[in-house]
């Protein structure tokens, strides 16, 4: 497909330094990477809910939610997956220069796609959170009844089953949801908020 050449980036009079000045906490990606089942968007769902408890300005970006609007002409080849990413990363980067914390809950099997994610904000600004939990595991939760599922055929191509999974090398958080309760969970991530400066 042909691509104009004729755009031009506008910059604003406002930018992201006037915006984490007015909302008075800085901004960045925290992306949630595991397997499906593993707690990514419970997780999710819980931190955003604390965070706004505190005063902090948010966006939740969750993949199924994606596959609804943005993401709804993609499949789960490993192409499409890669796009899917790609996309969010963008639409991340937007809101991290919006001012906003954007938690991204997306299983992002590869490690290349979410390095390439990392790349697109400043040093700082992604924060990958590695939520960690056995296949085992994952399968005894099954909340939507995909393990099941792929294990009867009924799905190809499934994370952790017989499509990979590369976890992260060296993820700024961990969070062992094998062990780890949610509120445990969420409590690691804000104290790693605090602790690095991100939050007061």
């Amino acid at each position: 497909m042909a691509k104009s050449e004729n755009i031009v980036w506008h910059e604003s009079k406002v930018t992201k330094k006037h915006r984490q000045q007015l909302n008075n906490h800085k901004s960045a990606v925290i992306w949630f990477t595991g397997l499906s089942g593993s707690g990514k968007s419970t997780i999710s769902v819980e931190l955003e809910k604390e965070l706004h408890s505190m005063g902090v300005c948010t966006y939740r970006l969750d993949g199924d939610n994606i596959r609804h609007g943005l993401n709804k002409n993609l499949g789960f080849s490993p192409e499409d997956r890669q796009e899917n990413i790609r996309r969010i990363g963008e639409v991340s980067k937007l809101m991290v220069d919006a001012g906003l914390f954007t938690l991204s809950a997306f299983i992002s099997p590869y490690r290349e796609d979410r390095d390439e994610v990392r790349k697109l904000v400043e040093d700082g600004e992604f924060i990958e959170v590695f939520v960690d939990a056995s296949v085992e595991t994952c399968e005894s939760r099954d909340p939507k009844g995909l393990y099941k599922k792929a294990r009867a055929g009924e799905i190809k191509g499934f994370t952790g089953i017989d499509a990979p999974y590369e976890a992260p090398v060296n993820p700024e958080i961990t969070v062992d949801t094998d062990n780890l309760s949610l509120e445990e969970s969420v409590e690691a991530i804000v104290t790693y908020l605090k602790k690095k400066g991100y939050l007061e």
